[in-house]
């Protein structure tokens, strides 16, 4: 039987509350540790978790290692947690943020608070299945990867800023000293983007398997290294992930919505996916299309079929990461024969 705490990971003061289900008294002399319908806040640290901690394992003593913690993914907020999992062998389940409003929608919680969203994550243990539940492993390249890639997404973020600023200063005839201190900064991020592909993928083949993997993704024409780091680090971040949640986890999976004879809205993509996948493969997937034969074709044909420019791009997108993800399972580069003779050609 498994004990159930929830934490709503917060960045602020208040750090994270918890709720678990605690059923008994606290025993005479037993550490202050949350009970049913109350709950307590620690800080978002190592030094408190570790105090929590020990006082949870005076409290359940043997039944420690049937502890889980249900929480929430909130990027760098959660990683110190799932970190501190993982290392003291602690079993978790972390929810989908998507699945946690569908079910506090479910719960009528009409309110939204720290307390009433560790009270909902600690509610939804009576929908997981044993299997769900599991210790966190961490995956260093993973996490080197993943605070990379956000960097670069920062600044590119950046740059668009910048450079949204300067075609607006353009328009009118701005400030020529401030049009030269944007453009310089422009060239600055570029080339700081640049360092960071450079980075990122001197991180890859620094792990001899990575390398292979590497190797093998980008032997795809049109996959060059912006997105064979964006492929390997979706594939390493869903190991156990199929072909439709692949897919699903860029944010490409069709969305369709009809009812009846009223309702009838054209099929769309998703995009509940991370958009960094779908933003570093733009800009391949237009090059796949002029010198790739295989995607050449297919996008050809969608295109005589009468389909839209966009929608014959994404179709080639999610025809791209199906392609490496099948190269990066079985560790094999791309063999033409073979993939014209799974596509009858």
């Amino acid at each position: 039987m498994f004990n159930y705490i929830g934490i709503d990971v917060s960045k602020g003061p208040t750090g994270m509350p918890l709720w678990c289900n605690i059923t008994s008294l606290y025993p005479q002399g037993a550490p202050r540790i949350p009970i049913t319908d109350e709950n307590i806040s620690i800080e978002n640290s190592k030094k408190s978790l570790i105090s929590l901690y020990s006082k949870l394992k005076k409290y359940y003593k043997k039944e420690i290692k049937n502890l889980v913690i249900i929480f929430e993914p909130t990027g760098s907020y959660s990683a110190l947690l799932k970190r501190f999992c993982a290392d003291k062998n602690i079993y978790a389940f972390i929810i989908n943020p998507r699945q946690s409003a569908n079910f506090a929608k479910a719960l009528d919680n009409r309110s939204k608070s720290d307390i009433i969203d560790a009270k909902m994550l600690y509610k939804f243990h009576v929908m997981l299945s044993t299997s769900e539940i599991s210790i966190p492993i961490i995956n260093v390249l993973k996490e080197e990867l993943s605070e990379m890639l956000a960097y670069f997404k920062f600044i590119q973020k950046e740059r668009v800023s910048f450079s949204n600023h300067l075609e607006a200063l353009d328009s009118k005839d701005g400030n020529l000293t401030i049009v030269k201190k944007l453009k310089k900064e422009i060239k600055h991020l570029k080339d700081e983007e640049e360092n960071m592909i450079v980075l990122m993928k001197k991180t890859i083949l620094s792990n001899s398997k990575m390398k292979q993997n590497f190797e093998n993704i980008t032997s795809i024409v049109g996959v060059g290294d912006r997105a064979g780091i964006a492929l390997i680090h979706l594939f390493i971040s869903y190991p156990e992930a199929n072909r439709q949640e692949i897919v699903a986890r860029c944010g490409l999976d069709a969305i369709e919505n009809s009812s009846g004879t009223s309702v009838h809205r054209k099929t769309r993509i998703s995009k509940q996916g991370s958009k960094i996948y779908r933003n570093m493969l733009f800009m391949p997937v237009l090059s796949a299309i002029q010198h790739n034969p295989y995607m050449k074709l297919f996008y050809d044909r969608l295109k005589n079929n009468g389909k839209h420019s966009t929608v014959a791009q994404i179709a080639v997108m999610r025809k791209m990461i199906l392609i490496a993800h099948s190269l990066f399972k079985n560790n094999v580069t791309f063999n033409p024969k073979i993939y014209e003779k799974s596509i009858g050609i």
